[in-house]
């Protein structure tokens, strides 16, 4: 009997984690596996390329987990620099085309994954295209901008950022790392819209504070260009901008459009649609996961598109598992993400407040101020915690951290507390880890649970 073939459209997080968690419980005699990768890189980490840019991470392979000759010596057929641009899924084949010669060719396959990731929003303006204006999702970006940057020379050098979201943040402080005057561009009223303005507010005031200039209410209506056809300055509609360098981190989008095409269920957001297996609905043999995909917010119950590595692993493994004759579901998220902009720490988990209101939601909010460690300690760094809670039922609805070292990784208790779906007042009894150097006699996070308790009862259960 000839092996089953899987086809996985994508080489990176969920693509090979699924292939590779598949050959795990099937051997080449089983199952065949064929995966198409239409760059040059293949199981790296996106994440990292800000802190590659700034120099924190010191080669490129550094953020390769595993090379395609690797995932090969495992029994994975990769083939790099081939793109699929058709999928046929009542014929069960993909038409794969090779980038370097142009030649195309059709591949059967028994069972499916697509794992064809994000695109970077690069809106249609003037002079985005120009040399000296980049994005960051892969590697060859980075690789680019590097480049770029070692053109430009650095000190005394200016560097743009449109976009103040995680990749915006992270990307000015890598630019100042390397000697950059940094202009943040953005939309919103304060940077990292993905917090409540008086969160964000905070992250402004750090970042002006680490030199990084921030324009709010910014929208950019072209890019300049010099002489030699080179960036020269970014507009918006009040005033330009001079810069050597401009990289882009307005956000990303699903990469759906071959999926699309091929009549496969789009959500909301432009995500494939799946069940908790991670298998697209209405189709029994194809599954679809990482950052093409929406998932469900436990908070809300509706689905949202998150496009985070630590997501698409989790799926590829789900993936891999179900392809190979095991069992597994992804039941959704809640939207926890970190973030740091030099010493400053940003984390958010569940609903801001707009988030919220959009559900039809009720909530009271608290804020407060402590620090990460004991207040007596040499060195205590200031902490804000931002708690939102239902009005009625005082049940958890999202948290907000901005602070010194410690306070991201706080925001975990949060993301448990709200997967767990526990009201405000049942954290405040949490058997949280203390001493001295690791927090107050309170944590933070505590503090936050019972002022967030106090208001909930005043607003009435």
């Amino acid at each position: 009997m000839a092996a089953e073939r899987l086809v996985v459209i994508g080489g990176d997080a969920a693509g090979m984690s699924a292939a590779s968690q598949a050959r795990r419980f099937k051997g080449p005699g089983e199952l065949e596996i064929v995966a198409f990768e239409r760059g040059d890189f293949a199981s790296y980490s996106a994440c990292g390329i800000p802190y590659w840019v700034g120099g924190d991470v010191g080669r490129r392979d550094d953020l390769v987990a595993r090379t395609p000759q690797e995932h090969r010596e495992r029994g994975i057929d990769l083939r790099m620099r081939t793109e699929v641009v058709e999928i046929d899924t009542g014929g069960r084949r993909v038409r794969a085309r090779d980038l370097d010669s142009g030649s195309e060719s059709w591949t059967g396959f028994d069972k499916l994954v697509i794992a064809t990731g994000a695109r970077p929003i690069r809106p249609p303006l003037p002079g985005i295209d120009a040399p000296g204006v980049h994005g960051v999702q892969t590697l060859g970006d980075g690789q680019a901008l590097i480049e770029s940057l070692t053109r430009t020379g650095g000190d005394g050098g200016r560097a743009v950022v449109v976009g103040a979201g995680y990749i915006g943040v992270e990307m000015a402080e890598a630019l100042l790392k390397r000697g950059y005057e940094v202009t943040v561009l953005h939309r919103d009223e304060q940077p990292m819209a993905t917090l409540d303005p008086d969160m964000g507010r905070l992250v402004h005031k750090a970042m002006d504070g680490l030199g990084i200039t921030t324009v709010g209410g910014a929208a950019v209506t072209k890019i300049l260009t010099g002489a030699d056809g080179r960036v020269r300055a970014v507009a918006t509609d009040d005033a330009e901008y001079p810069a050597d360098v401009v990289v882009l981190g307005i956000g990303v989008r699903p990469e759906t459009a071959l999926a699309g095409a091929a009549g496969l269920p789009l959500g909301p957001h432009g995500g494939l649609l799946t069940d908790l297996s991670m298998r697209v609905r209405g189709h029994q043999d194809i599954w679809a996961g990482g950052d093409c995909v929406e998932v469900l917010d436990l908070v809300t119950g509706t689905t949202r598109h998150i496009a985070l590595g630590t997501h698409a692993n989790k799926h590829g493994q789900i993936i891999g598992a179900n392809v190979g004759g095991d069992y597994g579901t992804f039941p959704g998220v809640v939207g926890t993400a970190v973030s740091k902009v030099c010493d400053r720490e940003i984390a958010r988990t569940g609903l801001r407040e707009k988030d919220a209101r959009t559900a039809g939601l009720q909530y009271v909010s608290a804020t407060i101020e402590s620090t990460g460690t004991a207040g007596y300690l040499p060195g205590a760094r200031p902490m804000t915690v931002k708690m939102l809670a239902e009005r009625r039922t005082g049940r958890l609805l999202g948290v907000q951290i901005v602070g010194g070292e410690g306070a991201a990784k706080r925001v975990d208790i949060a993301a448990v507390a709200l997967t767990a779906r526990m009201t405000v007042e049942q954290m405040t009894a949490l058997d949280l880890g203390y001493a001295p150097p690791f927090s107050p006699v309170w944590d933070p996070v505590l503090v936050a649970a019972r002022k967030a308790t106090a208001a909930v009862r005043k607003a009435g259960w």
